[in-house]
């Protein structure tokens, strides 16, 4: 699994991004990644393209709490944010 992406990465990203990009900013892989959204468990919405799953990045920087500019503050927040929970792995 490729490593997460930083707040400044995550604010650069198009418009759009797959859903393994979506992920990374996440804290999960792949197999993760398809699992949760399969399932309706993504943490945010996802939007199934023919046979595709892409994310918005404005609902990606909502669900981490951070806002579309380079505020500090929410960079503090984003970096202690937990990945999703497997409800099966408790």
């Amino acid at each position: 699994m490729k490593p997460g992406l930083t707040p400044a990465e995550i604010r650069s990203l198009p418009v759009t991004i797959d859903l393994v990009t979506a992920g990374r900013a996440f804290g999960v892989g792949r197999t993760k990644a398809y699992q949760l959204a399969r399932t309706g468990q993504f943490p945010c919405k996802v939007l199934r393209v023919g046979h595709n799953y892409r994310v918005s990045t404005a609902d990606l920087l909502a669900a981490i709490g951070l806002s579309p500019t380079a505020p500090e503050q929410d960079d503090h927040a984003w970096v202690n944010r937990q990945p999703p929970q497997d409800p099966e792995e408790d």
